[in-house]
């Protein structure tokens, strides 16, 4: 019983430390590949941000981990912080999802930049 117990400890070490060893973020280039858009969700205006006819980019930049999620959004440019319209950018990225990047064929964690355009028709 002893063996059964130590050995279960070991298999938990090792994927902890396998999990340690993934948690780096790189960026697109040198052997790392940019990841590829699977689903992608369109970010809605807000009634306010209608009303006052406001048009541009929200520049967004985030996290695609391995899985191909979206994580750690922030806002780097913003458009409109009043009526609604970067809030809804960063809640419509993360929604969508990726083919993940990879490196020496194996799905790795990448930052990424991608921007938002608003525009009334």
């Amino acid at each position: 019983m002893r063996y059964a117990i130590a050995g279960v400890v070991l298999i938990a070490l090792s994927v902890s430390v396998r999990a340690q060893d993934d948690s780096t973020i790189y960026e697109v280039g040198n052997g790392v590949t940019a990841p590829t858009v699977v689903k992608q969700v369109q970010a809605a205006y807000t009634n306010e941000a209608r009303d006052q006819r406001i048009e541009g980019t929200v520049g967004l930049s985030c996290v695609i981990r391995p899985d191909g999620h979206v994580t750690d959004v922030n806002v780097v440019e913003s458009l409109d912080a009043v009526f609604g319209l970067d809030n809804n950018a960063v809640a419509a990225m993360k929604q969508w999802e990726f083919k993940p990047a990879t490196k020496e064929n194996r799905p790795v964690a990448v930052k990424v930049a991608v921007k938002m355009t608003f525009t009334l028709k």
